[in-house]
């Protein structure tokens, strides 16, 4: 990338992509909706300004940060995009966080205003709103939420005027969004991304063009969500939005939306394989998609779909330095390092371990601000991470002789479930939370599908008998479905390192043991909240 190249804004900025393609070509299709509705790009830049001009009339300006609660659907694209073109910080919140780590993130943002889904709103009254003034709140449940001014959709919606002009022009080293991603050692933290951050992840893969169409299913809390997004924004291509991915109806869907990539999460191969082959398992517009991580079922569902599967390994805070060619061969690799950046495998001193031998991935690039630029409001982890002029991905990894890099445990203290980054600080402080438990740890331990099931490990405090599902009601009410423990066992002590820590290695050891209590055994079943998103309610 030349020297112009990373200067103009034109090629990632958001206001100036948005306003390019609604010039040249207004009349086609940039969105579609699970509600059946569409944009053209001409709609959504009039939508963008429109909302726009509504954050204006309540004082957000440039460089200002706003938290968007909301599902996927045409609403939080139309706040993300608003907020962009004036130049502020787009900070969406999973709509399942509540309790104390929804408090973490209020206050960590340093926001004022949020746009929140009505279903959502009411978690509200349970948490600490920190520098949170006022809400818009989107849907028609009644909201009363006391210490905050409580605005309705219209407030955005049906603004009038003009949206506020930058007071510069928006450049591509300033940040477009934060979003919130799995501590290690600590809360969650916000990931501060820059325009051109987000703009060099959509260039990983450089296979799509206008005419393609991108399935979003992963959320538009998640950098999943935002990058496929992202990505054809700035090809001029199109998305289809839909609420979750669902075995049942995901091909019938990509029919009907003409959808042609996608990523794939590993844990959703197996249930379309699972599927009983049908005469139509090729009649479909899917022609790519990237699945991560690399499933060992990968060549089959080339076989059988006749999709193109690419790997590539990422986090919030990089921009996949590391692809795979299309259908890789080498097994459960992630890929090679691409063109522009670089990694190294070291120890816990950041020396370079041999090829083969198993250290921590570290990685940076040529381009300014192809990274993210730190954590917000967190200079401490800001400076752990990118010691020694490279960014510590806390991920253990080896590497071959052929230059194949290959994932092979997380170095931190997090899990992954159904692509769910969970922070076992924070499952463990609710866990705290509960009166009758004296310690607690939470590991990961093997799900049937991939990635990790949530174990607790809890002592209670000194004659207290837990009422397993008493404790599963009490955490429900505090944490996300996806973080709430399926096992839970008991110990009278948890193991202690001299110094008193907890000795989670041991418990990994013993992993799941016949003693642990298994909720859904137990016929306690959790599941994602299923909100829909509402029209938009425009004159």
């Amino acid at each position: 990338m030349d020297i112009a190249t990373q200067r103009d804004p034109g090629n990632c900025v958001l206001r100036y992509v948005l306003d390019r393609h609604a010039d040249t070509q207004p009349e086609r299709t940039f969105a579609l909706f699970a509600d059946d509705s569409s944009w053209t790009w001409g709609e959504t830049r009039q939508i963008a300004r429109r909302f726009a001009a509504g954050f204006t009339a309540l004082g957000v300006s440039q460089g200002d940060h706003v938290l968007s609660w909301l599902p996927n659907g045409p609403h939080a694209i139309a706040v993300w995009f608003a907020l962009n073109y004036l130049g502020a910080v787009y900070v969406p919140v999973n709509i399942s966080y509540r309790g104390g780590v929804l408090a973490h993130v209020i206050a960590n943002s340093g926001a004022r205003l949020m746009v929140a889904d009505s279903q959502l709103a009411e978690r509200l009254a349970d948490v600490d709103l920190a520098d949170l003034k006022t809400l818009v709140t989107i849907g028609d449940r009644p909201v009363n939420v006391p210490g905050l001014g409580i605005l309705p959709e219209t407030a955005l919606s049906r603004a009038e005027g003009e949206p506020g002009e930058p007071s510069r022009p928006i450049m591509p080293w300033d940040t477009q969004s934060i979003i919130y991603t799995s501590g290690t050692t600590g809360p969650s933290k916000g990931v501060l991304s820059s325009y051109r951050h987000a703009a060099c992840m959509c260039e990983a893969l450089d296979n799509v063009t206008r005419d393609d169409r991108a399935m979003v299913n992963l959320p538009l809390f998640h950098v999943g969500g935002t990058n496929a997004v992202n990505r054809m924004l700035l090809n001029g291509g199109s998305v289809a939005i839909v609420e979750a991915f669902d075995t049942r109806t995901f091909w019938d869907t990509i029919r009907r939306t003409g959808c042609t990539t996608m990523t794939l999460l590993g844990a959703m191969v197996p249930f379309l394989l699972k599927e009983p082959p049908s005469p139509r398992d090729r009649d479909h517009s899917l022609r790519q998609a990237v699945m991560v991580p690399l499933s060992e079922d990968a060549p089959e569902f080339t076989r059988r779909f006749g999709v193109d599967i690419y790997t590539v390994f990422n986090m919030t805070e990089i921009s996949c330095p590391i692809v795979s060619e299309a259908n890789p061969t080498v097994a459960k690799t992630c890929g090679r390092v691409r063109t522009g950046f670089h990694a190294r495998i070291v120890d816990d001193h950041d020396v370079e371990v041999a090829v083969g031998e198993v250290g921590e991935l570290l990685v940076r690039s040529d381009i300014p601000w192809a990274l993210n630029h730190g954590y917000n409001r967190n200079p401490e982890a800001t400076a752990k991470a990118w010691r020694n002029g490279w960014f510590h991905t806390g991920d253990a990894f080896r590497r071959d002789a052929d230059g194949n890099y290959f994932f092979v445990d997380r170095k931190k203290d997090a899990l992954r479930r159904r692509g769910e980054n969970i922070s076992s600080f924070e499952v463990e402080s609710e866990l705290l939370a509960h009166p009758q438990i004296r310690e607690a740890a939470v590991i990961g331990v093997p799900s049937e599908f991939g990635e990790d099931e949530v174990m607790a490990i809890i002592a209670p405090v000194e004659g207290a008998q837990i009422d397993m599902e008493e404790l599963t009601a009490f955490l429900t009410r505090r944490l996300p479905h996806f973080m709430t423990p399926r096992y839970i066992r008991v110990m009278s002590e948890l193991p202690r390192t001299p110094t008193q820590k907890v000795e989670k290695y041991i418990l990994r050891e013993q992993g799941l043991t016949d003693d642990a209590w298994d909720r859904e055994a137990a016929g306690i079943r959790l599941k994602r909240e299923k909100l829909g998103s509402a029209r938009l309610n425009i004159a």
